[in-house]
């Protein structure tokens, strides 16, 4: 079964390009049809559509029955290793913070920044909600920060909106950038590049969703009062998106970008104190709390997790819930050295896949036959670095260190199987040819196809959830489609995900997870109807944006 005989891909192997392209949509449109049509679980659907490409790689194209499911255990194999090992650590640190206490403290340390509603919007859902998604993902950033919000005294529905539409621009890069390491991998286009394009894309969108936030907490007057924390925020974010991006650590971006937009928050309120926007909580005291709260543009709340007569949280333990942030940035900055850097990188796990040899259309040899695993530099191992340091700092014992991350592990089994068989699929569609087959096709519409990439990526997200998954099945497609009608394939690739960040909001698994949170069980397409606007709107942005940067007008912003 496993005797190797060449595979040469073949676009037209199904009667024509036409047909090949038609015939290769089938396990895509499995996967959406199970997921967004017959809401059958993720997993499920991922499972199902695999066993559709195996099926049309054998039959259809005629690669060799071994050689499928060959591609399809690598493709698995790195849904694992780097893919699911990044995620993997990266929660069980969030985790560790939760046992302890400290993300307690933390949450309490933005919500008592300002007590204007505005204000906690960017704090909490925008800048907060960054922090988690960089390192949690898979719909937390919603699901707590939409809790946070109730807290602070929002209204569920507007409460879960506002947590919706803040989890846009991190997206690309949650996770410790695991999306767009995978768009990389799959794609074959240089880590750099790939994270150096989306990272003048996406910074874009964070420069109006601070914005947004604070139209849909308070509308007119909430734009009028709080623009300018809003557009400080945005800025910052932005800058530290696209500078960290680009010239420091694509897992880091995130973090980076949260944390210098709630720094310049609070800069800004130091600045204009008596600012509406401003208005902060009186300082609590052992027995009581002072008098006289500020009235504010946008409401008041209290923190509604604390009892007003509770001592507050000490600058100590403060400075040890920021801890674990600062101790990431300080690991990844040191890898990142050099001499160091070029040392960790010479760690790896390199070979040929057993069972393949694919060649590309042209006779070349295609680079689905290769795997290689950077040990010691990929962001999984240094996040178990960052972990131990973490633990030691916070207290975690050596064996509630350990059980964290066993029931990390746990949490993480449904998306550990859909992740490995979202990416079989992609590999398998990529080493039979079916990707080139749509690629190619899609070629076809020209010019016109820079502005419609994001929305391929917008709609693969809407229905996976997830912007990794939508890169996995469709960058490849992209460079394709690109390479066919003479556009930068890192352009159309990037697009993919920058497109699918706005896909995010209206995708049924946050949509559900929203509803869930601020207990507004089977009141999804309410949310669905108050955030499908603000996520067209934004991509007809983006989609504008993509156009013009294929274009001579703004091609002088790509790397």
């Amino acid at each position: 079964m496993w005797a190797l005989a060449q595979y040469q891909q073949d676009p037209e192997a199904v009667g024509g390009l036409g047909l090949s392209a038609l015939v290769s949509v089938l396990p895509l449109a499995v996967v959406l049809v199970l997921l967004g049509a017959l809401r059958v679980r993720a997993h499920w659907a991922a499972l199902a559509g695999l066993g559709t490409a195996l099926v049309v790689a054998i039959a259809g194209f005629g690669m060799p029955f071994g050689m499928s499911l060959s591609a399809a255990a690598h493709g698995a194999v790195f849904g694992l290793f780097p893919i699911l090992w990044i995620v993997v650590n990266a929660l069980w640190v969030f985790n560790m913070t939760v046992a302890t206490g400290h993300f307690d403290v933390l949450r309490r340390s933005f919500g008592t920044l300002s007590i204007d509603t505005r204000t906690q919007a960017i704090l909490v859902a925008f800048c907060f909600g960054g922090l988690l998604e960089a390192l949690a993902g898979f719909g937390a950033p919603v699901a707590i920060t939409s809790v946070m919000l109730v807290a602070l005294g929002f209204a569920p529905v507007k409460a879960a909106v506002v947590a919706l539409v803040a989890n846009t621009a991190p997206v690309a890069f949650g996770a410790m950038g695991v999306p767009v390491i995978t768009l990389a991998q799959v794609t074959g286009l240089p880590l750099d590049v790939v994270s150096s394009t989306v990272g003048r894309q996406t910074p874009l969108l964070a420069l109006f969703v601070p914005l947004v936030l604070v139209f849909i907490v308070d509308g007119r007057r909430g734009l009028r009062e709080a623009w300018v924390p809003a557009l400080g925020c945005g800025v910052v974010f932005a800058l530290g998106q696209f500078l960290t991006s680009n010239f420091f650590s694509v897992e880091l971006t995130d973090i980076v970008a949260s944390l210098a937009g709630a720094v310049t928050v609070f800069a800004l309120a130091r600045v204009q104190p008596n600012a509406v926007w401003a208005a902060r909580k009186p300082a609590l005291t052992t027995g009581g709390s002072s008098t006289g709260t500020p009235s504010t543009g946008g409401g008041s709340t209290g923190d509604g997790d604390r009892d007003p007569e509770e001592t507050p949280d000490s600058p100590a333990e403060i400075r040890k819930a920021y801890a674990p942030y600062a101790i990431i940035i300080v690991v990844f900055a040191l890898a990142q050295l050099p001499g160091i850097k070029d040392l960790l990188a010479s760690v790896k796990i390199a070979f040929a896949w057993p069972g393949l040899d694919v060649l590309t259309p042209d006779g070349a040899r295609d680079k689905v036959n290769d795997f290689s695993f950077a040990v010691l530099s990929t962001a999984g191992t240094l996040m178990v670095v960052a972990a131990v340091i973490v633990a030691v700092v916070l207290g975690v014992g050596a064996r509630r260190t350990i059980t964290t991350w066993t029931t990390t592990v746990g949490e993480l089994k449904w998306a550990i199987l859909t992740v490995a068989s979202v990416l079989a699929l992609a590999y398998v569609m990529n080493a039979s040819g079916q990707t080139t087959s749509i690629g190619l096709f899609v070629a076809g519409a020209g010019a016109a196809l820079a502005f419609l990439s994001p929305v391929l990526g917008w709609f693969a997200v809407a229905v996976t959830g997830s912007d990794t998954s939508a890169n996995a099945l469709f960058g490849s497609l992209q460079v394709t489609a690109a390479q066919g009608a003479g556009l930068p394939p890192e352009l159309l690739a990037s697009a993919n995900s920058s497109g699918g960040v706005l896909g995010k909001m209206l995708s049924p698994q946050n949509l559900t997870i929203a509803a869930a949170a601020v207990k507004l069980d089977g009141q999804e397409g309410t949310l669905l109807r108050k955030v499908i606007g603000w996520s067209l709107g934004m991509l007809l942005i983006l989609s504008t944006l993509i156009a013009l940067q294929a274009s001579p007008v703004l091609s002088w912003m790509l790397p």
